[in-house]
């Protein structure tokens, strides 16, 4: 290449890129390293049906799985000339500036586009901060700040996310029916982004008492807000009138978010509102949540398995009291287990589930931690045992919402 050549490039280098989509779908592209810059970039080229050969001297564990799994050609050695023969793309990732440098001379040579990763200025193209997104790939270059483009990409998807940006063909054409979401424990930010997705398209959305309240003050004007404990159920049951509204309001054209806290499926009737869509005919779709079975005792510094403490949980719905008629627990067996019990919606009755271990030959002194409002900013957390967990509840006037955790690893860290 000569010096005008180079002088030219270099000129041309601190001019706005021309940001362009390529279609690598059966194309040769070249990635000559190995190491975590060529983790994070394979992926997408192999998503883009692009033919990926890899050179390098050595390989990550992640990138040794792709070839394995046939996703790219990988060729342990050095970089050689001539390797970029035949390739439509490049990106020179080794950790050796001097052959990312003849990679970069071989590739205009050969004209090809090539990255060069550890001084973007330096190559024929940049790697933009991207994102895909309901059928959209977004990219954002910010003149090699890789910190300034990542930020606007994140910033565009939160708008995507959250409505604030509004996609009108999705809205019109991609969401239709039901979809049950769960909302995660409580912390906003703890739903899946597919769930926050399908709420920046709701036309309807039917809400618990225990959804984020937070999700529901991000919606659009525009969009009907159902308390789903105040809808009017006259001689039906409450659940069999939630099922109604659901099916009425898709019926008419509406797409519809069934929100819902923690996970639809775990004490959340989700599968029953599944059913009952799917009974009438309408799309339905279930996305499931963070369970609050698992998040909040995380939160209050408490992993419900741990190893050499326990290597089982069982979850409980606190919705029905021992020796119940309905109840389906056996509480004599679970008292038996050295595991973990997690016990949900059980506060106002903790007195007879704590007896009814005890009574069962659960020993007095486990470890129980109680958390109210978990993940959120009224978060209270309550630590005893088993023998004196009911009176430790009422002293503290905990409410519900709240988890209460029986077993070894409610005392593994109580300074956490």
């Amino acid at each position: 290449m000569s010096d005008s050549t180079s002088e030219g490039r270099e000129h041309a280098s601190v001019q706005a890129p021309y940001l362009a989509g390529l279609d690598l779908a059966g194309r040769k592209v070249v990635v000559v390293g190995g190491g975590s810059v060529a983790q994070r970039r394979l992926p997408l080229l192999v998503a883009s049906g692009a033919l990926v050969e890899v050179v390098t001297i050595a390989a990550t564990a992640a990138v040794e799985g792709m070839a394995a799994s046939g996703q790219i050609q990988l060729e342990l050695r050095a970089y050689q000339p001539g390797d970029l023969s035949g390739a439509w793309y490049a990106i020179a990732c080794t950790d050796d500036p001097e052959t990312n440098a003849a990679i970069v001379a071989e590739a205009e040579s050969q004209r090809v586009f090539c990255v060069r990763a550890d001084v973007a200025r330096k190559g024929t193209a940049v790697t933009p901060a991207s994102m895909a997104y309901d059928g959209l790939t977004v990219g954002v270059i910010a003149g090699g700040d890789h910190r300034r483009s990542a930020a606007i990409r994140n910033a565009i998807r939160d708008a995507l996310q959250t409505g604030a940006v509004d996609d009108h063909d999705a809205r019109s054409s991609s969401y239709t029916g039901v979809a049950l979401v769960g909302g995660g424990p409580g912390d906003p930010d703890l739903i899946t982004v597919r769930g926050r997705r399908l709420l920046a398209h709701a036309d309807v959305v039917v809400a618990d008492r225990l959804a984020p309240p937070e999700l529901l003050a991000e919606l659009a004007p525009s969009v009907e807000v159902i308390d789903a404990s105040k809808i009017p159920y006259g001689r039906s049951m409450a659940q069999e009138a939630i099922n109604d509204t659901l099916i009425d309001r898709a019926r008419a054209g509406k797409f519809v978010v069934r929100l819902k806290g923690g996970d639809p499926y775990l004490f959340g009737r989700g599968f029953e509102e599944l059913l009952a869509c799917v009974e009438a005919g309408v799309p339905v779709t279930m996305v499931p949540g963070i369970s609050s079975a698992f998040a909040v005792p995380a939160a209050a510094g408490v992993p419900i398995t741990h190893r050499g403490v326990a290597h089982e949980v069982v979850i409980v719905s606190g919705h029905v009291a021992p020796g119940h008629p309905q109840s389906l627990t056996d509480w004599s067996a679970l008292a038996r287990l050295r595991g973990t019990i997690v016990l949900l919606m059980g506060v106002e009755r903790i007195e007879q589930f704590a007896g009814a271990l005890l009574e069962g030959g659960r020993e007095p002194a486990t470890p129980v931690t109680v958390v109210q409002e978990g993940t959120t900013r009224g978060q209270r957390i309550v630590r005893s045992d088993l023998a004196n967990v009911a009176a430790a509840v009422a002293e503290n006037g905990i409410r519900p919402p709240a988890i209460i955790v029986f077993g070894d690893v409610a005392g593994i860290a109580p300074g956490i």
